[in-house]
């Protein structure tokens, strides 16, 4: 018998689903920590977080699927040097990431956000005198995993040029016309009238939009970031927002997070500030939950698993 434990709150019918998968697949929610620790030692497979405490009692733990795409929060000493395989959510929260950094950088670069701040037909002929069209506009991608595709098919909806770093072999999607390494970071900055961060949090980006970086981008161009805040150093943003030295920033996440009522990205005229948003739809839950039956249907056949975490890496 696999012993399945269900670390999330998830509805009867989805933990059916799960059971479903084979009648040797035992699946148990729980809704504590303390809960967790007192089955640890029979469980097999973990649909959620682990902590350390459960981790030190996962004598059968063989797998952990977690909820998010970013695992940087979950990676553990003991947990990353253990032969305990990772999976996460990459490569099924790319459409509605997307669609979130397609939706600020159209509130910047459209005047839906200076509307929305100033509601007054006086906006009207200064909202449109600093519109943009994106047609002919480069879009310069950081990451072009399953986010960074997604969103690489949508700005090309717009007729924009699209060109990414990665530090990975990707194959780049036909709409894409350069995907270089990260030895071209600068390069991609200097071209490119929007960056968007489609990158993990790990050791290498953590920080790597710097002064430096800001230095590098066209004056008028808009930072997009939807995947991790700590990619961007606070003090160099700010900075780079205030001087000048970029045009405008569209951030569902910060540096720090929750965000100070009184920090400056609030209140910024040339930025768009969502809470962590981005990662809603209505879909993913059930879409995590298919990926989780399809990798135990795997895992109970050998087979390899999808969506695996090079824990090493962080991605």
């Amino acid at each position: 018998m696999t012993k399945v434990l269900i670390n999330t709150d998830l509805d009867a019918g989805l933990i059916q689903k799960i059971q479903d998968v084979s009648e040797g697949v035992e699946a148990i929610s729980v809704s504590s920590e303390g809960e967790a620790l007192e089955i640890m030692p029979e469980i097999d497979a973990v649909l959620g977080s682990v902590t350390p405490a459960m981790f030190a009692r996962g004598d059968r733990l063989r797998w952990v699927q977690n909820l998010g795409a970013g695992v940087d929060g979950a990676l553990f000493p003991e947990f990353v040097e253990s032969d305990v395989v990772l999976t996460s959510a990459k490569g099924i929260v790319g459409k509605h990431l997307a669609d979130h950094a397609m939706a600020l950088l159209l509130a910047l670069t459209r005047g839906i956000a200076t509307a929305v701040r100033n509601p007054n037909f006086s906006q009207r002929w200064p909202i449109r005198a600093a519109s943009w069209e994106l047609a002919g506009r480069t879009m310069g991608i950081v990451g072009l995993g399953g986010t960074g595709q997604a969103l690489a098919l949508r700005a090309a909806g717009f007729d924009m040029r699209i060109i990414a770093v990665d530090p990975e072999d990707v194959e780049a999607p036909d709409s894409v016309e350069a995907c270089w390494k990260m030895d071209r970071f600068h390069d991609l900055l200097a071209e490119s009238d929007v960056v968007a961060v489609c990158a993990p949090l790990t050791r290498e980006s953590a920080g790597m939009f710097d002064a430096e970086a800001f230095r590098r981008m066209q004056s008028h161009a808009m930072l997009i970031n939807v995947t991790r805040g700590r990619i961007m150093d606070e003090d160099a943003l700010v900075k780079a927002l205030e001087q000048g030295q970029i045009g405008g920033a569209g951030l569902d996440v910060v540096p720090q997070e929750p965000l100070p009522e009184a920090h400056p990205l609030w209140h910024m005229p040339n930025v768009v500030v969502t809470p962590h948003t981005a990662g809603g739809s209505p879909h993913r839950v059930a879409r995590t939950v298919d990926l989780f039956c399809d990798n135990l249907a795997r895992h109970l056949e050998g087979r390899p698993m999808k969506s695996v975490i090079d824990k090493h890496k962080g991605y």
